[in-house]
């Protein structure tokens, strides 16, 4: 009987050699594993565990494994089954298939953040600025993926960038990038919070609307017809509450009773406790990963939306290169870093992107798809918020009206943004889990070298994350705001200081080092540093 392999333990796990004297065949379809074999396996095994998988102190060398079609995988009931065509450790992805999970990954809350990223650095310094975010963070992508090709009489096969950042810096390197690590994933974790308490707010209130056949309307500029788009921030410095008025003849104090309990910033984030915080605590969120496919569905249901709002809504452009009129926004505005943080954060993916692309079945592609994900993922950045932005109806509406999230320039009660608001907080509630039991598994383990110390460390540990979250949608519900931030700064380590550091330092050790190299390797880091200083100046 074969079986599929996953190749990627081949290296990490040393799948069980049964040696052909240890097996004894019971029929024609299955091998019956000997008591001597199931000790050698369980010796091996218990070996394993002893060390990371980075440290390959007592891990079996490749020259004793046997050949590919030699190689069994023991079953725990006692049955060893062939390995189906091992690749050397890779996967069997196709390119179009990594190109996908490639794009799948990249693709999250920030695409929300771009138009308003646009409104804020100007519409043709916007564009400009994110191709050239999309070359730049793709070269240092490069240069990670290949820094573990730069180590020499080492097995770096089943190294991760943070194992390569060990290596060259010891243990600064190491707990270096758990920090930014943790700042990456602790700030998705809080836009998530922020976002699905903006989601459940908007679609709680549609449906008490209409199942109460409640007539609102929003105390809030904005246009009129079937295609209604709003301005949030034009009636206060503040997101809107649940400022409206209403026409209905049912009981007015419900109404009013359901609004004080149906607070955005107010009541709605200490709901989500109740259902999340009991999911973090799970010992292992797989179940979830079953989800995935919704970030697909939305993403294309996104672009969807945006393609028919502006189909209805029309084209409204005006070039004003450096003044700013009642209505448009200058093309180059002293406010284009808060867009690169944004962008920072949105081709973030270097943190994994060695994981992704070990699994594709032809490694010599790998820069061919790296390159193909990140163009298609800069282009659906592009087209989603330059068309945002230039059909944003000026006049009657100021394109400084566009928010940090697009959907809230549309009332609670459009139809399309209510299902767009259903499916982003289905995926949201889905994927938020695996962000905890991620972010639990790299600092707890570190610690405690477990995952899952007790129930106590991991609930003290998302309580605070869930606090975090709790907090910024209370206090500070600027999802623009937070992605930038955790952009720059995450940005900072693993985008721009450590893939060109790694870099300088492997050229200098092999004597390859030049002066172009040096320099520009060393403007990238600047750079970044830049970026993440101006976040706090802007």
């Amino acid at each position: 009987m074969n079986i599929q392999f996953n190749p990627e333990d081949y290296k990490c796990k040393r799948p069980f050699h049964v040696e052909p004297t240890n097996i004894v065949s019971v029929n024609d379809d299955m091998h019956r594993v000997t008591d001597e074999a199931s000790a050698m396996n369980k010796r091996i095994h218990y070996y394993s565990r002893l060390t990371s998988p980075a440290d390959r102190a007592l891990i079996a060398p490749d020259h004793v494994l046997p050949a590919p079609d030699e190689i069994y995988v023991y079953s725990p009931l006692g049955t060893a089954f062939k390995v189906d065509s091992c690749t050397d450790g890779y996967g069997k992805n196709s390119s179009l298939v990594t190109i996908f999970m490639i794009w799948n990954t990249m693709m999250g809350t920030s695409i929300l953040s771009i138009p308003w990223g646009i409104k804020q650095a100007g519409f043709t310094s916007g564009i400009i600025l994110i191709l050239l975010m999309g070359i730049l963070t793709l070269y240092c992508c490069y240069r990670v993926v290949k820094s573990r090709q730069m180590i020499s009489l080492t097995d770096t096969s089943n190294w991760e960038f943070p194992d390569v950042c060990k290596y060259y810096f010891g243990s600064f390197g190491q707990w270096s990038s758990l920090l930014f690590s943790m700042v990456s994933l602790v700030g998705a974790m809080v836009v998530y919070w922020v976002l699905m308490s903006n989601f459940l707010f908007n679609t709680g209130k549609f449906i008490y609307n209409f199942v109460h056949d409640i007539n609102v309307t929003d105390i809030v500029p904005g246009t009129n017809g079937s295609n209604k788009v709003i301005c949030p921030s034009a009636a206060s410095d503040h997101p809107p509450q649940n400022r409206s008025v209403m026409f209905s003849s049912s009981n007015r104090t419900g109404f009013e009773l359901f609004e004080e309990w149906w607070d955005k910033s107010q009541t709605v984030p200490f709901y989500l406790i109740a259902v999340l915080l009991p999911l973090l605590n799970l010992k292992s969120p797989s179940f979830f990963a079953k989800f995935n496919v919704l970030g697909t569905v939305s993403v294309v249901y996104l672009v969807f939306l945006v393609t028919v709002k502006a189909a209805h809504l029309g084209i409204h452009l005006e070039f004003n290169w450096f003044t700013e009129n009642e209505f448009f926004v200058p093309e180059f505005r002293i406010l284009f870093p808060q867009l690169t943080g944004v962008l920072t954060l949105a081709f973030f993916i270097h943190n994994c992107v060695i994981t992704l692309l070990q699994n594709n079945k032809n490694q010599e592609n790998n820069v061919r798809d790296l390159s193909v994900a990140y163009f298609l993922v800069g282009l659906t950045y592009l087209y989603v918020g330059v068309i945002i932005f230039a059909s944003f109806p000026s006049p009657p509406l100021s394109k400084e009206c566009i928010e940090q999230n697009f959907l809230d320039n549309f009332p609670s009660d459009d139809i399309m943004s209510f299902v767009a608001r259903i499916f982003l907080l289905f995926q949201m509630m889905t994927v938020y889990p695996l962000l905890g039991y991620l972010a639990r598994v790299q600092l707890l383990r570190q610690f405690f070298g477990n995952a899952y110390p007790s129930l106590f460390h991991v609930l003290i540990l998302n309580l605070a994350i869930v606090g975090a979250g709790v907090a910024m949608a209370r206090f500070y519900p600027n999802i623009g705001g937070i992605i930038r931030y955790s952009g720059a700064t995450c940005g900072l380590a693993f985008v721009f200081v450590y893939p060109s550091l790694i870099y300088m330092i492997s050229l200098h050790r092999a004597g390859q080092l030049t002066w172009p190299a040096l320099i520009i390797h060393i403007f990238i880091i600047l750079l970044g540093l830049a970026n993440l200083i101006a976040q706090f100046l802007l």
